[in-house]
């Protein structure tokens, strides 16, 4: 009999998944740091490097350590560090804190995102999982869509974006609170785990190996948009730079509608076909983001091409685990760890950005989708 839901556990574990969205500030931090220190475009990118790197280095260790001490404590741990980062740059503000805030902030997003999803499954029956999972990514879209919009406003009302670390860190150690407040029965699993060894090994798989780079390349595009999008639309359609930076809030909220639209063709359209028209769509916005001039083709195209890429790591997960339906754990790691591909993908646009300009930092993004749609035809001939 599945158990009920109760909405005093629900919450605080809905609520971490908003935490889990602060690590989007990545882009309009890198923005508004440029605006404040006048760094290079270069040096600018340790700025996600730091963010993302960490999902590559403890993506398994946390999945170890959690089986070992439990996923809320896991989740607790990871919201500390995060809300901890999060206070460095309110306080003090230079380049270094930053890197140490976002460094922190990384580490602290991956142990989320490790143990957040399975502690959500365990506290909500098992038919409804895969609704509860969906709802999570909306409330993590709210998150990122909001938080270019609040920094700002808060530049505006405060003469002070940095005020965004301040809240966010406060939610984040607030949510801390409120999750120690509550009882989770966890879920014990006896299946293997996962292990730096069984999953590397399983890299010797060329499918494996093909789908882990997808989402390298995935994550690399929706990071690497996020950061230069608003350098990209001054330069290309002539954005003013506070208006340039809602262009991340329009990105998101193409994200967000995805997820939802994703959710019901799915139950029509085959995974591999939606993977293929995705990755497809995705490249002809991006081209054409290329070409064009129009100011108000330039935010539909930032909307659509989040409307593009919302559903591809979903479905690229899932396609492997079909493929692998006994190697869930070794899978799940060598995913988590591919989300490092938010942190080499922007740093080589901002190295293109410096030696030829963002047109062809950008078209980094078009090659990564061009890799995608190709890997996409390949599983739905197979």
């Amino acid at each position: 009999m599945d158990k009920k839901v109760k909405i005093t556990t629900i919450l605080p574990l809905l609520l971490s998944f908003f935490v889990m969205s602060f690590v989007d500030i990545v882009g309009i931090s890198k923005d508004l740091v440029n605006e404040d220190l006048h760094l290079s475009e270069f040096i600018l990118g340790f700025i996600p490097f730091a963010a993302f790197v960490w999902f590559f280095i403890l993506s398994v260790p946390t999945g170890i350590f959690q089986s070992r001490f439990g996923k809320k404590l896991t989740l607790n741990i990871g919201m500390v560090i995060t809300g901890v980062g999060l206070l460095f740059p309110f306080f003090v503000y230079n380049f270094v804190t930053v890197i140490i805030a976002f460094t922190l902030l990384g580490i602290g997003n991956t142990i989320i995102q490790v143990s957040a999803n399975p502690l959500l499954v365990d506290v909500v029956p098992k038919s409804r999982a895969s609704s509860y999972l969906s709802f999570s990514q909306f409330v993590k879209a709210i998150g990122s869509m909001i938080a270019p919009f609040l920094a700002t406003q808060f530049a505006v009302i405060f003469n002070d974006w940095k005020i965004l670390f301040l809240v966010f860190g406060i939610v984040s150690l607030l949510s801390v609170l409120w999750l120690s407040t509550i009882k989770v029965e966890e879920s014990k699993n006896d299946e293997v785990k996962a292990t730096f060894t069984s999953c590397f090994k399983l890299l010797g798989d060329n499918f494996v190996l093909m789908m882990v780079l997808s989402i390298f390349l995935v994550v690399g595009i929706d990071v690497g948009f996020n950061t230069h999008s608003s350098t990209f639309l001054v330069n290309q359609f002539g954005f003013e730079s506070d208006e340039s930076k809602i262009g991340r809030s329009i990105y998101f909220f193409g994200r967000m509608l995805g997820t939802f639209a994703g959710a019901i063709l799915l139950t029509r359209i085959s995974s591999r076909k939606f993977f293929m028209w995705s990755s497809l769509l995705g490249i002809l916005f991006l081209v054409l983001m290329l070409i064009m001039k129009s100011h108000f083709l330039g935010w539909a195209l930032v909307f659509l091409v989040g409307l593009a890429v919302a559903n591809i790591w979903p479905l690229v997960f899932s396609i492997a685990i079909e493929r692998h339906p006994s190697r869930g754990n070794e899978i799940s790691g060598l995913m988590m760890m591919a989300i490092s591909g938010g942190a080499v993908i922007p740093f080589l646009i901002g190295w293109f950005n410096e030696m030829s300009g963002i047109i062809l930092g950008m078209s980094v993004l078009i090659a990564c989708m061009v890799y995608l749609f190709a890997v996409s035809l390949y599983c739905l001939k197979r």
